[in-house]
């Protein structure tokens, strides 16, 4: 871990102002303890020479003064870091979140560091907040670190040069060591933060998966799983304990030893009277406070550990490129699914690690107002074309376009933001059911989305709800049933007036009657809007059907069958 981290400075530009407050109040700081031992000094050897009490008593009240000025300059240093800290926090979870939403859910899935959801939720909750002594106490220890030592160097030298000799060779001594010791604590800190990232991760995962592991009778293994990580985290933190146990012995005793060699040879020249009171009262009393700020710099490193290490982390993922973001916008007006085709020529998608490509060869020209339906047999291919157009995931050739322009050219949050999708296992917040239907529209009425709800065929079972609309349903809705949590997820999408609607299975989990009037409200709801639809039951078609096996997308014909159309086995090459 670098000493002073600038990214934390690139990415956190709320925190310079407070940074540059610590730093002039650890200037100011510097000045203070030269003021204090210069006047605890003159009052020692005034004292000991028999000098008026009137002198005296006006030398206290300086040093009294220059006392409280120190605990101010510190008090000020803290509590300007702490708020560095939380600037710092607060815009790096900003950045994070939107960084993850831009990158998309494949990425948790495909990214090369493995991370999951429930690490990325440990990085940006108990990994930034281990920030806190980074900032608050690290970084006011590393100014006047790089200050104090120096000024007293000077001071010291200026007195009696041979003591500032002495502490010259001695002083480099300590970062040494230091460094010595940070070397192994980095690896240490490092195995004990993935560690807790893991924990972090796997213990979520477990939470959310109970209710199916008791029923496979799978809860006692993965119990089990977690007592085995808490126990290697829990080595890893004694570990790095000791690190830093050993360190503080270590940086004391070089301390001490440097210090106890000036003490000598100011004594014995003292004695000898090569040297006066005042002059040996001054270097005594300004040789520990040269060695003091890198001794609490070195203890105050790994208490910074943690959080550099989430910080390093976070940077990773922000570095991370977003799917199409190199590209540049070259379009001479914004791109309007209402009016714009999307076409996909020659599109192959491939994900890491896989032997097979998930779409070859895809081309397809979906017009404003089509109606599409997608089937073929599970891992086909079907959720893989709507990742591609939801920007999930980036072809590896071919090309789309829309509106003539390069999909990859388009704003991502523009084009997202004329998308509304449905997915097969879609995401309730711990929230009340108007709160989450209203993500699709946060500005909506309550009218609006009472409305969304009734088109959804949801009205009924909300309506017999505890308070109705302001129900709290719990994270990820597990109080409601999985056909209930399909409905919120359709009402959030009719809520949201986008021109692209992207519907996974919306029928999957729900029962015959509700499916029936689900699909009595979708064609009135998706008249005038791009309908592209996934479905197993070719009985459920509407509009054009595609048909995608082992990657391969072909249309199918349609025959006439009584009031619905059907589709054919034939396939139109």
């Amino acid at each position: 871990m670098k000493p002073l981290d600038p990214r934390l400075l690139r990415y956190s530009a709320a925190a310079r102002g407070y940074l540059i407050v610590t730093v002039v109040l650890g200037l100011a700081a510097t000045a203070l303890i030269l003021l204090q031992a210069s006047l605890l000094a003159h009052l020692l050897a005034a004292a000991a020479t028999g000098t008026g009490t009137a002198v005296l008593a006006g030398s206290l009240g300086a040093l009294a003064l220059v006392l409280a000025a120190r605990a101010a300059a510190g008090y000020g240093g803290e509590v300007t870091a702490l708020r560095a800290a939380a600037a710092v926090k607060s815009q790096l979870r900003r950045r994070l979140t939107d960084h993850v939403v831009k990158l998309g859910p494949a990425w948790l899935c495909q990214s090369p560091a493995g991370h999951r959801s429930g690490e990325v939720t440990t990085l940006a909750t108990r990994g930034l907040d281990a920030l806190d002594p980074y900032f608050a106490r690290y970084l006011p220890q590393l100014v006047l670190a790089c200050v104090v030592p120096f000024a007293v160097l000077i001071r010291v030298g200026l007195a009696d040069w041979i003591s500032g000799v002495v502490i010259g060779v001695t002083l480099p001594l300590i970062p040494l060591f230091a460094i010595l010791v940070g070397l192994h604590t980095k690896a240490v800190t490092r195995r004990q933060w993935r560690l807790l990232a893991r924990l972090g991760g796997h213990f979520l995962d477990v939470v959310e998966g109970l209710p199916t592991l008791k029923l496979f009778g799978r809860a006692k293994p993965q119990a089990e799983e977690i007592g085995r990580v808490t126990g290697e985290y829990r080595k890893a933190t004694m570990a790095t304990l000791r690190v830093a146990f050993l360190s503080a012995f270590v940086l004391e005793l070089a301390a001490a030893l440097a210090t106890a060699l000036v003490a000598v040879e100011v004594g014995l020249r003292l004695l000898a009277g090569h040297m006066s009171y005042s002059t040996a009262l001054l270097v005594l009393l300004l040789t520990p406070e040269a060695y003091l700020p890198l001794r609490a710099v070195g203890a105050q490193f790994h208490a910074s550990t943690e959080g550099a290490a989430a910080a390093a982390d976070v940077f990773a993922i922000l570095d991370t490129p977003v799917p199409g973001r190199a590209a540049r916008a070259s379009w001479s007006r914004p791109v309007d699914l209402r009016t714009d085709t999307i076409r996909l020529n020659g599109v192959r998608l491939a994900y890491p690690g896989r032997d097979r490509a998930a779409l070859t060869d895809v081309n397809m020209t979906i017009r404003p107002g089509d109606q599409v339906t997608l089937t073929g047999p599970s891992g086909a291919g079907k959720s893989s074309l709507l990742a591609l157009l939801l920007r999930f995931a980036e072809p590896v050739s071919g090309r789309i376009e829309a509106g003539g322009t390069d999909l990859a050219a388009i704003a991502l949050d523009a084009w997202r933001r004329q998308i509304a999708w449905v997915p097969q296992d879609p995401h309730l917040f711990a929230a009340s059911v108007a709160a989450n239907i209203a993500l699709g529209d946060p500005e909506a009425s309550r009218e609006a989305v009472a409305r969304a709800a009734q088109a959804a065929g949801a009205y009924g079972f909300i309506a017999d709800l505890p308070q109705g609309y302001d129900t709290e349903i719990g994270e990820r809705g597990l109080r409601l049933s999985s056909g209930q949590r399909q409905q919120i997820a359709l009402a959030r999408a009719f809520l949201r007036d986008a021109p692209l609607l992207l519907l996974d299975e919306p029928a999957a989990h729900l029962d015959a009657a509700t499916a029936s009037r689900l699909e009595e409200s979708l064609a009135a709801l998706t008249a005038g809007r791009t309908v592209i639809r996934v479905s197993h039951d070719q009985r459920s078609t509407i509009g054009r059907v595609f048909i995608i096996d082992r990657g391969r997308l072909s249309q199918a014909a349609r025959v006439a069958s009584g009031p619905k159309n059907r589709v054919a086995l034939a396939v139109v090459s």
